[in-house]
């Protein structure tokens, strides 16, 4: 198993988010995780990595708990994180925020080059624009750049937030492609996406958040076809 989230509870000050939060994955596997906004999905994802502490609970990556690591010795351990909201150094050039993540993994030079070399095979703007800073990047070209910057320290595994929040559909498109080329070299991924489209698209299995709990476990067939739960879950 490469990820299994085990009854976490996780809280904002005194307010209780998740109860009691269950859900695993396989490698080489996209899960998604849906639902409407202030379900529990982003607070899933930082208990997880760390940014917030659940205060009960298990959380095992590639069979060791990790509840309770800081966020950079979970990155290091080969879990990465693509926040909402991109988060990139907006002062720093293309180059620098690429620079800034390469030691989050021990890594030959080799290795590490050769990572260099694949990441501007899958997203060839960004050797383009190694200089520019990412204030001066369009959003979908700072969503590249958030990706990439994960994807530079090599992690077996990567959790995404909303990655196409706010993106034209053409741009939707690449990143869609971008994430299938990913598991196409056997990466597992963790997806939060309110784009329907392509989470259906992209997920192998599909885990629905009501409340900070998991509601319900669905194939991709069952998430297209079952209305009333589209009805309970999704619509506003």
């Amino acid at each position: 198993m490469m990820l299994r989230v085990d009854q976490i509870h996780s809280f904002y000050g005194k307010s209780h988010i998740l109860h009691g939060v269950s859900f695993h994955m396989a490698p080489n596997e996209i899960v998604t995780l849906l639902g409407r906004n202030g379900v529990g999905k982003t607070t899933t994802l930082k208990s997880i990595m760390g940014i917030v502490v659940a205060r009960s609970g298990m959380i095992l990556y590639k069979e060791e708990n990790i509840l309770g690591k800081k966020p950079y010795e979970i990155f290091q351990h080969g879990l990465g994180y693509v926040p909402q909201g991109r988060k990139i150094f907006a002062s720093l050039s293309v180059a620098e925020n690429l620079h800034l993540s390469r030691g989050g993994r021990l890594q030959h030079e080799e290795s590490r080059e050769k990572t260099l070399e694949w990441i501007f095979e899958i997203f060839p703007v960004l050797k383009q624009r190694l200089d520019n800073r990412g204030s001066q990047l369009s959003g979908g070209e700072q969503q590249m750049l958030a990706i990439a910057r994960v994807l530079i320290a090599a992690p077996d595994a990567v959790l995404l937030d909303e990655p196409t929040e706010g993106l034209a559909p053409l741009l939707v498109d690449t990143i869609l492609k971008t994430l299938l080329e990913l598991k196409r070299t056997g990466m597992t991924l963790l997806l939060v996406e309110a784009n329907l489209k392509m989470a259906t698209s992209l997920g192998d299995r599909h885990y629905v958040m009501d409340q900070g709990r998991i509601a319900c476990e669905v194939t991709t067939q069952q998430l297209l076809e079952d209305q009333v739960l589209l009805d309970k879950f999704f619509r506003i």
